[in-house]
Formats: C-alpha cells, sequence, structure tokens
C-alpha cells in the first residue's frame, strides 16, 4: 500500500494540453517558427516551456539564447492567463473529487509539474484544492524537467522536509506518481517511484512503461490509487 501521492498537473488534473499547444504555435508563429500538432504531440509534449522552446528553436535551425527562451516563456504565460482569466481552467472529470478524497484520508499529497507555479496554484485556488497539497514541484524549481527525473526526487524530498512531518521517512517505493505521457512516466521512474498511469493524453499502449495505467482520472478510487 502506497503512503503518499504525486501528482502530475498538466494532462492528469488539467484538461489544458490543447490549450498550450495552441498557445505554443501562437508565440512561435510571431517569430516565424511553424509548429504541427503532429510534431507537438510525437516530440514536444511532457516537456516544461523551456524545454520545448529550446528544442523547437533547435529543430528549426536557431540558436535558442537564455534571453529569446526567457521571453518567449513569458509571452506564452501572458496569453495563457489572459485566457483562464476569461474562461478558467478546465478540470478533467473526476480530478477535483479524487484530490479532495486522498487529501480527506490524510494522504500527503505532491505535485511534480513542467507548469508554472502561478499557473498551478491559480488553478487549484479555484477549484478550493491549494491546501490539499503538502508540496509543489514547479518548472521554476529544478535545472531540467521530465523525463529527468529531478522533479521527483525533490518532491519526494519535501514530502519528507515539509510539516507535518511523516512518522517515518516515505521511500521512493511507498510513493506513487499519476502521469499521463512516457516522459513524465519516465521521470518518475527515474526517482524510484511507482506509477500509474492515465491515458487522457497517449493512448493506454503508449504508457507501458507505467506499473499500472488506466484510461481516465476519473476510473480512479482512493483505494485503487494506494493499492489496497
Amino acid at each position: 500500500m502506497f503512503r503518499a501521492v504525486i501528482f502530475d498537473f498538466n494532462g492528469v488534473l488539467v484538461d489544458d494540453e490543447p490549450i498550450h499547444l495552441r498557445l505554443f504555435r501562437e508565440v512561435l508563429a510571431e517569430e516565424g517558427i511553424e509548429l504541427s500538432a503532429e510534431d507537438y504531440y510525437a516530440h514536444y509534449l511532457g516537456f516544461d516551456d523551456r524545454g520545448c522552446f529550446e528544442a523547437v528553436l533547435k529543430a528549426a535551425g536557431e540558436t535558442p539564447t537564455t534571453s529569446r527562451v526567457v521571453r518567449l516563456i513569458a509571452r506564452k504565460s501572458s496569453y495563457y492567463q489572459d485566457l483562464v482569466r476569461r474562461e478558467g481552467y478546465p478540470f478533467f472529470p473526476g480530478a477535483i473529487t479524487l484530490v479532495r478524497a486522498l487529501a480527506d484520508a490524510n494522504v500527503p499529497l505532491g505535485l511534480v509539474s513542467g507548469a508554472l507555479r502561478d499557473e498551478i496554484e491559480g488553478a487549484l485556488a479555484q477549484e478550493g484544492l491549494l491546501q490539499c497539497f503538502k508540496v509543489l514541484v514547479t518548472a521554476e524549481d529544478v535545472a531540467l524537467g521530465k523525463p529527468d527525473p529531478e522533479g521527483y526526487r525533490r518532491g519526494l524530498d519535501e514530502l519528507n522536509a515539509t510539516p507535518p512531518l511523516p512518522h517515518r521517512l516515505l521511500h521512493p517505493h511507498e510513493v506513487v506518481a499519476i502521469e499521463d505521457s512516457p516522459a513524465g512516466i519516465a521521470a518518475a521512474r527515474g526517482a524510484g517511484l511507482a506509477t500509474l498511469g492515465v491515458a487522457q493524453t497517449y493512448p493506454l499502449a503508449e504508457l507501458g512503461s507505467a506499473d499500472r495505467a488506466v484510461l481516465r482520472v476519473a476510473d480512479l478510487t482512493v483505494a485503487q490509487v494506494l493499492g489496497e
């Protein structure tokens, strides 16, 4: 039985991958660079904003200088914030219920994502979920995004170090990560965590590296997540 749960954000809790694709394409088009939906889903989904912009610029034969990438990230973030202020954050069916049920069961919860902290906190606050999470590890907190395991290693360390402290240390194999992409699954596995895939972005067949997988977050109960 698992003692703690770490969620991914985009594609697991919030159904905004199409929004991110749209905004990546818009910002890059302003730079004279085309990004197709096929390329995004095949090569860049699961990257944080920095990783995606750097990779697309390199693929286009351009140099992704730090200053340019920072400007692109800021522009995309501004467009994203404008959109969610108008329309709100779109959560997947069942996501809010699952988070609340786990929190009510006193399961320590973390979140590890390549999204920006403002986006994550805004979405969780919208649904009254911010207080459910003990730990948030965001794009600003790591040097390397998924599939690198840095974020999950940090998330586990913070779960163990943030009050209220567990009665004994959480070991990686006692924590399950809920992910929607091969890159996210690889990151969690690289940190030694168990993995639970949800096929809300990729088909089940592409989540075969996960220890377990289901079609939707809405299919999960607390007992199923915890492996009871």
